[in-house]
């Protein structure tokens, strides 16, 4: 973390992009920068195949408390991209994390899950995301993930037509 940091401190930038949206009771600005010259950097041998630091400043407003919250992460590319595109991917990847987590905590109750020991529940959520698939992928109904689960768990029937589509 530090040496991203000093990296996008001392070394010019190559792009930046930034872009704005609204949505969800909040507006939203993301500032993307990137570096391509690595010759200064510090023990570069260390970032195997590292081609594009970048850096992303974001600046949320909430319009229901008027309170403005800022963060900056950084990543590392094995792309040689320009901004604009590493903004809107950081983005998009973002929005489908969001709504992965938001479906297995939904459909399966994730969040409340006790699984604490060893490796119980890196376990249990690969066995879930299987589970999420086969249900997505059953598409006679059109229900929720939630409502599919619950069926398949009444009626054996169900359970078997998601492991042969």
């Amino acid at each position: 973390m530090e040496q991203a940091e000093d990296s996008f401190r001392f070394l010019p930038v190559k792009g930046f992009d930034e872009e704005s949206d609204c949505g969800h009771g909040r507006v939203e600005t993301r500032r993307c920068s990137v570096i391509s010259d690595l010759s200064p950097t510090e023990s570069k041998e260390e970032w195997t195949g590292l081609k594009t630091p970048v850096k992303i400043e974001s600046e949320r407003y909430l319009k229901s408390t008027g309170e403005t919250e800022n963060e900056t992460r950084f990543y590392i590319s094995s792309l040689q991209a320009g901004a604009g595109l590493i903004n809107r991917s950081v983005c998009a990847h973002r929005g489908v994390e969001n709504s992965l987590h938001w479906v297995l905590d939904v459909g399966f109750n994730e969040d409340n899950s006790r699984k604490r020991t060893g490796f119980a529940a890196q376990n249990c959520s690969l066995l879930n995301k299987i589970a999420l698939n086969l249900l997505k992928n059953e598409k006679t109904t059109k229900t929720g993930v939630r409502r599919k689960r619950l069926k398949a768990g009444w009626d054996n029937y169900c359970l078997i037509k998601l492991f042969k589509n």
